[in-house]
Formats: structure tokens, C-alpha cells, sequence
């Protein structure tokens, strides 16, 4: 299931960037183009479907900071939040973005495959599976494809393209390319972890339900291993805060000037928007304010 749904996210994704790339537009103008206004309504659905899921990811680092350091997840997720605004007050913000996003991958990836090859996993099953599956679950690959070329996620790549220039005919192969290595990056990432779930599975390890992403940490390396689970939630939570953020802000640069002269200061608002707060409440009980 997993390698049908790479292969669906590949096709997905490779035409969404080319169209954008030889277009020249951004996603919402080339709505636009083919009806006049749906570019404004994806704009409204994609700016609050972002903010809903960067809520929830400032929530995750917040976790990952609290496995890692004790803060409480609402002082974590404050400090997180403050590193990603920190991304984009750079002067050359997409490049520093480009360059964290990139080191917190390799981070994930390499932490999760030494989970993995600590796990004991049954290659030969993995293996064998990957191209004759026991069951086709269609609601499973439909959830996989969802999750990663879904939504606003899969427009993030092409929109920082064609911000960074990298538009036009001419520039097709490369836009090509980096969108199948975006793919195949993150496939690896869901690879590896899946193998690292199943090496724990197949030992007869039960996965803690009020927790279960972390068992396969936990069970491979004790202590240390929850650490690495900290850094890997953080690391793939505070890429997706920075991601959204640039993302959403990206559906509405192109319908003002204003907008797009100061879009890193809209950027760092929607992310401080999406940043909970937290404070005692009159009876002392913890509450959460936006």
C-alpha cells in the first residue's frame, strides 16, 4: 500500500508543479483564471485549513520539546514558535527556511532509521509485501495520499519555486526532478518508520495506545529512544509550522502588492495566530488563548 501510494503521490504532485512552474502563476490565480473567484475561495480554504493544522503542530513541537527538555507542551510550543518566527526574520528568509528544512529532515530520517535497524525488522516479509500486499486497503492508501500531496501541503514546493525564479518552460526538467526527490524524501521517512513499527510489532511488543508512535523508541533504546522520538516530533512538527505558515501567506500574496512587499511579516503573524498561549486562569486551572 505504501508503494502504490508513493506512486500516487508522484503523479499528483509532478503535474501539480508543472502546471505551476509553466504557468508562471501560483495556485490560486490559475483558479482564478479558469473561474473567476474560485481563486479567492481556495485562498479562504487553504488560509484556514492552515491555521487549524499549524495549531495542531505548534501543539506537536511543543510535545517534542517537552520529551526533550521538561518544559510543560504549552511553554514548548511558545518556544517553538518563537524559532519559527526567527526563521523568517532573516533578511534571505527562503534560503534559511530551505537550509532548516533540510537539516531537520536528514535529523528525522537518521534518527528513525537507527531505530529501525535496532528494531529486528523481518526484511524478507517487508520486502515481499511492498509488491504483493495480503490486503489492498483502499481507505488506508487514500489516507497516505491524503496526507502527503493533500490539501495545501503539495502546493508548498511549487509556490517556493517560483519564488525562488525557478518557473518557465525552460526550467522544467529541474522542477520535474525536484518534485519526484521531494516525494521520495519524504517516502523514506514513511518507509523507515513504518519498518521501524513493524520490526516492534513482530517481536510481540504491544504499541502503548495512548502513545503508540513512540513504542517502537521506547522499546529499541529505553530512555535514549524517547529522546530520539522527542527530536524527531519536534523536528517534523516545527518544519511543518514553518511550512504552513509559508504556505497559506503564499495563497494570498499575489492579490496585493502590500501583501507580497511584506509577506515575511504576515508570515511570522499567521505563525504567532497559530501560536496557543498559555496562562493560569482565574481558578487556576490551565486555559489556552490564541
Amino acid at each position: 500500500m505504501i508503494l502504490l501510494s508513493i506512486l500516487l503521490d508522484i503523479g499528483a504532485q509532478l503535474n501539480i508543479w508543472r502546471i505551476v512552474a509553466v504557468s508562471e502563476k501560483k495556485a490560486q490565480d490559475i483558479a482564478n483564471a479558469v473561474l473567476p473567484g474560485a481563486g479567492y475561495f481556495l485562498a479562504l480554504l487553504i488560509v484556514m485549513g492552515g491555521l487549524a493544522f499549524n495549531i495542531g503542530n505548534v501543539g506537536g513541537a511543543g510535545l517534542g520539546l517537552n520529551i526533550l527538555t521538561g518544559l510543560s507542551p504549552e511553554m514548548g510550543a511558545v518556544v517553538s514558535g518563537a524559532i519559527a518566527v526567527g526563521v523568517f526574520l532573516f533578511h534571505e528568509a527562503g534560503k534559511v527556511m530551505d537550509r532548516f528544512a533540510q537539516i531537520m529532515g536528514f535529523v528525522m530520517i537518521a534518527l528513525t532509521i537507527f531505530v529501525a535497524v535496532k528494531a529486528n525488522l523481518p526484511i524478507d516479509d517487508a520486502v515481499v509485501h511492498t509488491f504483493v500486499p495480503e490486503k489492498l486497503d483502499v481507505i488506508a492508501i487514500v489516507t497516505l495520499v491524503g496526507g502527503t500531496v493533500g490539501g495545501y501541503i503539495t502546493f508548498a514546493g511549487a509556490h517556493r519555486l517560483l519564488d525562488a525564479g525557478i518557473k518557465g518552460k525552460e526550467n522544467l526538467k529541474e522542477v520535474s526532478k525536484s518534485s519526484v526527490s521531494a516525494i521520495l524524501i519524504a517516502s523514506i521517512m514513511r518507509v523507515v518508520l513504518f519498518l521501524a513499527v513493524l520490526g516492534v510489532v513482530s517481536m510481540g511488543v504491544q504499541l502503548d495506545p495512548k502513545n503508540p508512535a513512540a513504542t517502537p523508541f521506547a522499546h529499541v533504546a529505553g530512555d535514549v529512544g524517547l529522546m530520539i522520538f522527542g527530536v524527531v516530533i519536534w523536528a517534523a512538527s516545527i518544519t511543518s509550522v514553518i511550512g504552513a505558515a509559508y504556505t497559506s501567506v503564499s495563497f494570498i500574496t499575489s492579490f496585493s502588492p502590500f501583501i507580497e512587499k511584506h509577506k515575511n511579516c504576515f508570515i511570522v503573524a499567521f505563525i504567532v495566530v497559530s501560536t496557543p498561549c498559555w496562562q493560569p486562569s482565574a481558578d487556576r486551572h490551565k486555559s489556552w488563548c490564541l
